[in-house]
């Protein structure tokens, strides 16, 4: 597997066993770990053979003492992620550091700890010492820097050829004056195009305005409100209002599935993992800050009152209704137009009645 953090594919030989990453684009540390579990971990056991630490809760002597031990379901390699940020744990006690020097003395092999640095750590830190003072055959450090100019159209352009795709240099241009040089809302474009401009080989300007551009993000905002109150002529006039600016239905439909998936999310991260709601509300609406005040306490309110309202099957079940709306759209002569609003109907009708369940046959 290509890497976009090594710039070349995944060597076994070549990989150190500790990644020191610091610096404030950590997007590019959390796309390593993506890509080092799709190279070396096996699905089945990515759940149990990748683990996360952070250094507010964890010690150094936990982190070590599981780097130590062999995985409960045997696989090729382990990563362990161990995350810190700027002021918090950026000196070593003695302790620590005795603890560190043993393990590097003689590391397990196949366990990758990588460690993310959230923000620029100050240089005479013990912990940036440390971990400078390795050698390059068991650490690699780097630096996370934003990337600008040529070397953020770079990125883009691999991001766009991985899938078998390029773009004009308008379009990446349009691009990052939509986002800025955020890789993580770069990313999230990108993805968005790639998935709506279908077999189309390069992506251009018109792609860009239309699918991520500032035209629709109005009535997108509409149709998640619409949805949220399971308000059937709010619905109706968001959806008339896409379809006039000329947004494509697959496009139109995507903005409907992530809806339900945000919330099937939450509902996944607040059962399973614990996570705080903030970071939560955060990472899913990342566009509505809490500096806006009483609108952004209404509308964490309105969200985590859908993820408390829909269960599981609920959510799988409307997630199967879309699935069948975007069979019928690519399959069948049936007005897309009119797939959405029967689909738009139906979900606002069960909400005001009440019925939050929607695994009943219709």
């Amino acid at each position: 597997m290509y890497s976009f953090f090594l710039n070349r594919e995944i060597n076994e030989e070549s990989l150190v066993l500790c990644y020191f990453l610091h610096g404030e684009e950590t997007f590019l540390a959390f796309q390593f770990i993506e890509e080092l579990r799709e190279a070396l971990v096996t699905k089945e056991v990515r759940e149990y053979n990748v683990e996360r630490f952070n250094l507010d809760e964890n010690s150094w002597a936990e982190i070590i003492d599981l780097a130590r031990t062999i995985p409960f379901f045997l696989s090729p390699w382990r990563i362990i992620v161990v995350e810190g940020s700027k002021g918090r744990r950026e000196n070593l006690s003695s302790l620590d550091q005795k603890i560190l020097e043993d393990y590097f003395s003689s590391p397990s092999s196949r366990t990758l700890i990588v460690i993310i640095f959230s923000g620029k750590i100050r240089k005479n830190s013990s912990l940036f010492k440390f971990f400078k003072s390795l050698p390059s055959s068991l650490v690699q450090s780097r630096e996370l820097r934003p990337l600008k100019d040529r070397p953020l159209y770079t990125w883009m352009l691999k991001k766009f050829s991985s899938q078998g795709k390029s773009a004009t240099p308008e379009a990446m241009r349009r691009l990052e004056e939509l986002t800025g040089n955020d890789l993580r809302q770069i990313n999230n474009e990108v993805e968005k195009l790639i998935t709506f401009t279908g077999e189309k080989a390069v992506i251009e300007l018109d792609d860009v305005n239309q699918i991520s551009g500032w035209v629709k993000s109005f009535f997108e905002w509409e149709m998640s409100d619409s949805l949220a109150k399971a308000d059937f002529e709010q619905c109706l006039l968001a959806l008339s209002s896409l379809f006039k600016e000329g947004i494509k239905p697959v496009y139109i439909l995507g903005l409907v599935v992530r809806f339900f998936r945000d919330i099937l999310l939450a509902k996944l991260l607040v059962k399973e993992k614990n996570t705080d709601k903030k970071a939560i509300f955060k990472e899913l609406r990342p566009q509505i800050q809490e500096k806006f005040g009483d609108f952004y306490s209404a509308k964490f309110k309105e969200f985590f009152s859908l993820v408390d309202m829909f269960s599981m099957q609920d959510l799988h079940h409307i997630l199967a209704e879309l699935e069948e709306v975007d069979i019928k759209m690519k399959t069948s002569d049936s007005n897309p137009k009119t797939l959405l609003e029967t689909f738009l109907f139906d979900y606002c009708r069960s909400r005001r009645m009440e019925k939050t369940t929607w695994r009943e046959e219709r």
